[in-house]
């Protein structure tokens, strides 16, 4: 029943039957059969047409959110099929609005990261357009060879920041998951360690680490050596030459934790809200340098965080900073 051309119908067809009906009762019943038979149509009609406008409510309720794109609260409705046709509707427009709201913000988000690498990228950019005609113009093989090298590895930091960025956006918009795995806490380190022992070295900065020999998780061994190499990296150049970095990790019954610290200067208490956003760069000089973008913090946290764990960042008491990554065991 979807028209009053359709009630039309039906309450002629009804009609016509209790008129057969009445016509073919005995005398003596006509008359009551005929009463019963209007009366069954009154009600017919009657409940045909409170139907009809429950519906046409819903209809106009619906063709409300698809016009105007907000949404709107269905009209309610207490029994029957059309109160089940009005809750499942509900039901419909808010997992459309939830999905339209997931949408928007993944669209943001790959907008924002889009952003951030053009604009990122502009300055080394520029450093390599200005490096050319420098390196054209000398005649020195050994000048040459020097300016080509500091050339190369301009631009191996910027391949490296377009795909750290790229991490970054794919996290943001939930686009990759991660593979996890029973992880032994000693692997992940030694893999984090391996691309940063010689600039340790270099450096004259000592590397000291006291594991639990169980110590273990359940991860992503990639994606958390990754972080861990970020977050020693971050360590490393905000450590004076002679200082340490330091590497804990134990095991209770909560959670997995592992703590790097180093004997640098810390981080001033201003920085400390911002020190996980992409492309900070404070003006202390406790996370401030020109060595890096001001986005492997930002890049440990997205890697920890899509695998359940939390990474959080504080000043040791000895001095220096702290950074503590927890996986927990437990998921209330």
């Amino acid at each position: 029943m979807g028209s009053y051309s359709t009630l039309l119908k039906q309450s002629i067809a009804l009609a016509i039957v209790i008129a057969l009906i009445t016509c073919l009762a005995p005398p003596n019943a006509m008359l009551w059969c005929a009463g019963v038979g209007i009366a069954a149509l009154a009600f017919f009609i009657a409940i045909s047409l409170w139907r009809h406008r429950q519906i046409m409510r819903l209809s106009t309720s619906i063709d409300e959110i698809l016009h105007s794109g907000h949404r709107v609260k269905l009209a309610e409705c207490r029994e029957g099929d059309v109160a089940i046709l009005s809750n499942e509707l509900e039901k419909m427009v808010a997992c459309l609005s939830r999905t339209t709201e997931q949408l928007q913000q993944e669209r943001n988000a790959l907008a924002n990261s889009l952003a951030d690498i053009s604009h990122q990228i502009r300055t080394p950019l520029t450093a390599v357009e200005l490096m050319l005609p420098d390196i054209e113009r000398i005649d020195n093989p050994e000048q040459r060879k020097r300016a080509v090298r500091d050339l190369e590895e301009m631009l191996e930091r910027i391949a490296w920041l377009v795909t750290t960025l790229l991490k970054i956006a794919k996290v943001d918009a939930g686009s990759i998951q991660a593979r996890t795995s029973h992880i032994k806490v000693a692997d992940i380190i030694k893999r984090a360690i391996a691309p940063l022992e010689i600039s340790f070295d270099i450096r004259d900065i000592t590397l000291k680490i006291d594991i639990e020999d169980n110590a273990a998780f359940t991860g992503d061994a990639l994606w958390t050596a990754e972080a861990i190499e970020n977050i020693l990296k971050n360590c490393m150049e905000h450590t004076p030459a002679g200082g340490e970095v330091r590497i804990q990790a134990s095991e209770n019954t909560l959670a997995t934790t592992i703590t790097i610290s180093d004997s640098g200067c810390g981080i001033a208490p201003e920085d400390l809200p911002h020190i996980f956003e992409r492309f900070y760069r404070g003006e202390s000089d406790s996370i401030s340098s020109s060595e890096g973008f001001g986005i492997g913090l930002a890049l440990a946290r997205a890697l920890i965080s899509v695998q359940g764990g939390m990474l959080r960042a504080d000043n040791s008491p000895e001095g220096g900073a702290l950074f503590q990554i927890a996986f927990p065991k437990l998921i209330v």
